[in-house]
């Protein structure tokens, strides 16, 4: 098989990615690696020495592709008929946007909420914990309002965006919940976690959770 992804199940930019293969059906190699692991952990550095997953190796084309949007982009250029990036320019640029909007505001202060959760007593760091929490609240604000008028993140196509979305919401909804405070982006994810290209993404992930301190 061509391509091999590198990744972990519980790993929302992991699970972005496994969404588009799925919505795809791109059929991929998958390998899973435990970064805890200093054997699995080394070996995966032989591949990208950053050391951060999802990684794409295409071995048919001798390429490695690292970060989730940038593999998403490479199998949607693959896939005829694919709309997970549109073609038209000004789509595009909008998918583009959204897909950012959920990594940067949602995603990262999310994770860092989390990661605090991680940290030995004493090396906590509460007043980033605000601040990610202050800017998680102001991106749900935005989508709570930008949902009043569309089925997906972009409009009323599913693309590349909503494959950002689905993950980062489960768990932000997790660490802060936003059910009853906003209702049109608790709707939205209901509607993700329907869709059953993340429905499994997310069922693939369930022996893991027991690893998220959120």
């Amino acid at each position: 098989m061509s391509l091999r992804l590198y990744f972990h199940p519980l790993s929302s930019f992991c699970q972005k990615v496994l969404i588009a293969l799925y919505e795809t059906g791109t059929p991929f190699e998958p390998h899973v690696v435990d970064l805890m692991d200093p054997a699995a952990s080394a070996a995966f550095k032989q591949v990208w020495p950053i050391g951060r997953f999802p990684v794409l190796r295409d071995e048919a084309a001798a390429r490695t592709i690292p970060e989730s949007s940038i593999i998403i982009e490479y199998i949607a250029q693959r896939t005829p008929g694919c709309t997970l990036v549109p073609a038209e320019p000004e789509a595009a640029r909008e998918v583009r946007l959204r897909d950012r909007f959920f990594d940067l505001y949602v995603n990262v202060p999310m994770q860092k909420i989390v990661t605090d959760k991680l940290r030995p007593p004493g090396r906590n760091d509460a007043h980033g914990v605000e601040e990610a929490r202050a800017l998680l609240a102001t991106a749900l604000g935005i989508l709570e309002r930008e949902m009043a008028d569309r089925t997906w993140a972009a409009g009323e196509t599913f693309t590349m965006a909503d494959c950002a979305a689905a993950p980062t919401l489960f768990y932000a909804g997790h660490v802060m919940p936003f059910g009853t405070t906003h209702p049109r982006a608790a709707a939205y994810l209901a509607r993700l976690r329907d869709r059953p290209s993340y429905a499994r993404a997310l069922r693939e992930a369930k022996p893991y959770f027991d690893l998220f301190p959120g």
